[in-house]
């Protein structure tokens, strides 16, 4: 009997803050050779050369996944959309409009938002962007990366505009909780995660309201796409293919 093939995807990487798609250039080469379909979206507001750039606003980040889901499934292929850190918020607006956008969603340490959430409501409205902090700030989650990975994350890191930041997302179509999930857990065990989730943490209840959830451990830093790009691309080609 021939062995069975897994049916490849096509695959939408979207960084979170500070990134564009070139954050993922390892990872994407990886599942490109294992024969995916490769799109990695830099989100509006993190274009270098976009002179508009800290005005761009969560509905614009929006609209980029929908447009990038969209070019991805042209020819009629299941798209797996896969989303780091602060990128969870666009995309859960994302398929609250939409539930049926994706096949399967991939949260690499990152998950759902729930409604009225933001990331930072607190910012002050006449601030216009948000700097990468010091590293001295972030050190809980910068296991694994090098000098070389902390110098260009340095050098390239945008801005992020400070109106996505505080943008309180608006959900309320309940069967984007059907959407089926896969949480990369990286930063702490998803043991962890789920607890807090029970727990009605505020950062994690929503994963706890997923119907269709795959918990995978992958322990390293906050950036696993530069700590450990090889077992990241292998974890992501896995949950594509289920």
């Amino acid at each position: 009997m021939e062995p069975i093939t897994p049916t490849l995807k096509s695959i939408v990487l979207v960084p979170g803050y500070w990134l564009g798609g070139w954050a993922w250039d390892a990872v994407a080469a990886d599942l490109r050779d294992r024969g995916h379909r490769v799109i990695a979206v830099t989100l509006p507001g993190l274009d270098p050369d976009d002179l508009h750039r800290a005005s761009r606003s969560m509905a614009d980040q929006v609209d980029s996944l929908r447009s990038a889901v969209s070019a991805a499934g042209v020819d009629g292929s299941s798209v797996v959309l896969v989303v780091h850190s602060g990128a969870g918020f666009p995309s859960s607006v994302l398929l609250d409009q939409d539930p049926t956008a994706v096949a399967r969603i991939i949260y690499v340490d990152s998950g759902p938002s729930a409604d009225g959430s933001a990331f930072d409501a607190s910012l002050p409205h006449d601030q216009r962007e948000v700097v990468l902090p010091p590293f001295e700030q972030l050190a809980a989650s910068l296991d694994g990366l090098s000098k070389e990975d902390l110098e260009q994350f340095r050098q390239r890191a945008v801005p992020e505009p400070a109106t996505v930041m505080r943008a309180q997302v608006r959900l309320e179509n309940d069967s984007r909780r059907n959407v089926p999930s896969t949480i990369i857990a990286c930063s702490y065990p998803s043991e962890l995660m789920m607890q807090m989730a029970r727990e009605g943490n505020p950062m994690m209840a929503e994963v706890a309201t997923l119907r269709d959830l795959e918990l995978v451990d992958l322990p390293t830093g906050h950036w696993p796409m530069w700590s450990r790009p090889a077992d990241l691309a292998v974890a992501i080609a896995h949950a594509a293919g289920r």
